[in-house]
């Protein structure tokens, strides 16, 4: 592979370009097509959730909350993705960001469980039965229960999770472990800092803010780090696979 200063090159491959405009196409139908909930539609639902459809486990990836989610979303794919993807191939570089992206979803619905789980215990059956009857509709006005416990139950069953962020972290993660001690400047450091300890730093801030707002926070942290997780488990398995095929490219 040739390196081109690992980002910036000027003839995007195919996956790395469709991913970019079919998210781009969506962030703008969820801009103008005001009479349609797309994020609503699409994101991730929690499973017992009335809105909640399987699909959503592949579509949620595609939808952003703002611009700014979606461009420094595309900016990463941009940047990695490139560059994984000439080593790759667009078949398997494709399958990697859907895999991580799938499986950060996964993890997130696991830990809302957990969280519902945890506020469930805190309330009597009659409250916990009216939020999950109720809630929805409750939300749908735009309003939430103003008891702490069951407006944070409320938003965990009926709200929706969107974003690439799943599938961008499981990218920086093989990102760190193909090209490990390539330097980068990352805002707002002053210094290079080698990918490794980028992805390690990434990986440490999210598990910490995770932990931190466990209880209740609007940033999907345990998503981001089961991209991460994902991305491990795939690299290692392609690694394994390919040594012992004889091949060394993974």
């Amino acid at each position: 592979m040739r390196q081109n200063g690992f980002g910036l090159m000027p003839n995007m491959p195919p996956a790395v370009k469709n991913i970019i405009i079919i998210n781009a196409l969506m962030w703008l139908a969820s801009v103008f097509m005001t009479r349609i909930d797309l994020s609503d539609m699409l994101g991730l639902h929690y499973p017992m959730a009335k809105n909640f459809h399987l699909y959503q486990v592949v579509s949620y990836m595609f939808m952003h909350a703002s611009f700014a989610h979606i461009f420094f979303n595309m900016f990463a794919v941009y940047m990695f993705g490139n560059v994984l993807e000439q080593r790759w191939g667009s078949k398997r570089f494709l399958t990697y960001y859907m895999v991580t992206g799938i499986g950060a979803g996964l993890i997130n619905l696991l830990v809302i469980y957990l969280r519902i789980r945890h506020i469930e215990m805190q309330l009597t059956p009659d409250l916990v039965e009216m939020v999950h009857s109720e809630g929805a509709s409750v939300l749908a006005e735009g309003k939430n229960y103003t008891n702490p416990l069951l407006g944070n139950l409320n938003a965990l069953i009926n709200s929706s999770t969107v974003g690439a962020s799943g599938a961008v972290f499981g990218i920086l993660m093989a990102f760190g472990m193909m090209y490990p001690n390539v330097s980068m400047y990352i805002f707002p450091l002053p210094f290079p800092i080698k990918a490794k300890y980028m992805v390690l730093g990434y990986g440490a801030i999210e598990l910490f803010l995770g932990f931190a707002n466990f209880r209740s926070d609007n940033i999907a942290h345990f998503a981001h780090l089961g991209g991460m997780l994902f991305g491990v488990i795939m690299v290692l398995l392609w690694k394994k696979k390919n040594y012992n095929d004889g091949n060394y490219y993974y």
